[in-house]
Formats: structure tokens, C-alpha cells, sequence
């Protein structure tokens, strides 16, 4: 079937071409989000064929959708080292560095991808992108000292050249809470040209949870785009 430039249909073919990297009794950690969807709906496919696999979620969202579609569940504590993870992207730069967290689960999704052997991301070709930022970096912070941990994120940004709009994110006119009780703050900086400095200042602020850059951690992107299949590796 041709691909069309339609995102649905291509995140979906993503999702697709990274079933071919799951086997046979592996553990697995399943990502969030509209693309990761997809690929929780395959992989329950292949269960009901008889595939041998247990999974960690990134997120309730995702467990339930696992459980709708009788995918075997676990958690890190019972299986604390994973095969592999396969997880969706807001923005994939050069070297696989990556924006998520659109979907509020990038705290969870970055443990799971720490605890995995590989990191597979599957996307449309509109994630791709010549630099990081255009879409706005998620931040989890902590409640307490919010406005104080803010006026750090800005100051910080000031002194790396960045420069925009910090906004508590909100779902139905209230604020967004996040599965482990935190807040997220939207960064909208603009184009990041140095991620990896970003990501080190963000880390040393004591109200930053986790940030949305996730760097060093993808092994292999699979994006889907109008020509077909794209595999970029690391």
C-alpha cells in the first residue's frame, strides 16, 4: 500500500515497521501518545497469534490501551531491565536527539528508556527536524516553590541565549497534573542550538522533575513519511 501524507496513516505504517524489530520473548517498554497507539494495537495482534512478550508502560493511557488489547503487563520493579522500548517523538534532531513529553509522560517514558537496551522512535516525517525547539520543550516540575523554580528556568535560558514563554500547561481550563502528581511547564524557546548545554542546566534546577530533551538515549528512528520508510541510526 503507497504511503500517504496523511499523519494518521504514516504514524501508523511507523508503527508498524517497528514490530519487525520485537521477538519472541522479550521485555518491552511501551511508549505514549497517538503514534505509540498504533503500536500497542499491532503488538496486540501478535499476542493473540501467540507472540511471547511482557510490557511496561510509560503511562496509565498506555496501560489501559495494553489492557484493551490483552497485551501482558509488568513494571520496573518486577522487571527492572528492559530488551527493548519503542516510543513515539515530538521532534527528532540530528544524532536522534529528541523533544517529547507533548503527551505529559516524558518522566516515565525517559525511565523506561533508561532501563531498556535499545531505544526505538517511531514517527511521520514532519517530526524531523534541522534543529530542536520549534515545538515547546515540556518541563515536569514540582509543585511547591513553582514560581521560584520558573524565574530558574528563565534565568537559565537567559544566560544560554534562549528566550520565550513559560506556560503551566492546562487540559479543560485546569492545570495539567501529570501520572506522578507533577506539573508541566511548556518552554517555547525557539530554536535550541546547543541541547545537550540546555539539558545539563534544566537537570540542576531542584524543582525540575524531568525535562522533555532526551539525548543519547535513541538507538535507531523509524519515520514514516510520503516516499516510504526512513531507518536513521544513531
Amino acid at each position: 500500500m503507497p504511503l500517504t501524507n496523511d499523519s494518521s496513516a504514516l504514524k501508523k505504517r511507523a508503527a508498524e515497521a517497528a514490530l519487525a524489530h520485537v521477538e519472541n520473548g522479550m521485555r518491552l517498554g511501551l511508549g505514549t501518545g497517538s503514534t505509540a497507539a498504533f503500536l500497542v494495537s499491532g503488538l496486540g495482534k501478535r499476542v493473540a497469534e501467540g507472540l511471547r512478550i511482557v510490557c511496561v508502560p510509560t503511562s496509565e493511557q498506555t496501560a489501559a490501551l495494553a489492557r484493551q488489547h490483552n497485551v501482558p503487563l509488568t513494571d520496573l520493579d518486577r522487571t527492572p531491565e528492559l530488551d527493548l522500548t519503542i516510543d513515539g517523538a515530538d521532534e527528532i534532531g540530528p544524532g536522534l536527539m529528541l523533544i517529547k513529553g507533548g503527551g505529559g509522560a516524558h518522566l516515565r517514558e525517559k525511565i523506561v528508556a533508561s532501563a531498556s537496551s535499545r531505544l526505538i522512535v517511531i514517527a511521520d516525517a514532519s517530526k524531523k527536524v534541522a534543529t530542536l525547539g520549534a515545538f515547546p520543550l515540556p518541563i515536569e516540575v514540582v509543585t511547591f516553590g513553582l514560581a521560584a523554580t520558573e524565574m530558574a528556568i528563565r534565568k537559565a535560558a537567559q544566560e544560554l541565549g534562549l528566550a520565550g514563554s513559560l506556560e503551566v500547561r492546562s487540559r479543560d481550563g485546569q492545570p495539567f497534573v501529570t501520572d506522578s502528581g507533577n506539573r508541566i511547564l511548556d518552554a517555547s524557546f525557539g530554536r535550541i542550538p546547543d541541547p545537550e548545554a540546555l539539558a545539563e542546566r534544566l537537570a540542576a534546577i531542584p524543582g525540575v522533575v524531568e525535562h522533555g530533551l532526551f539525548i543519547g538515549l535513541a538507538d535507531l528512528a523509524i519515520v514514516a513519511g510520503e516516499g516510504g520508510i526512513e531507518e536513521i541510526d544513531a
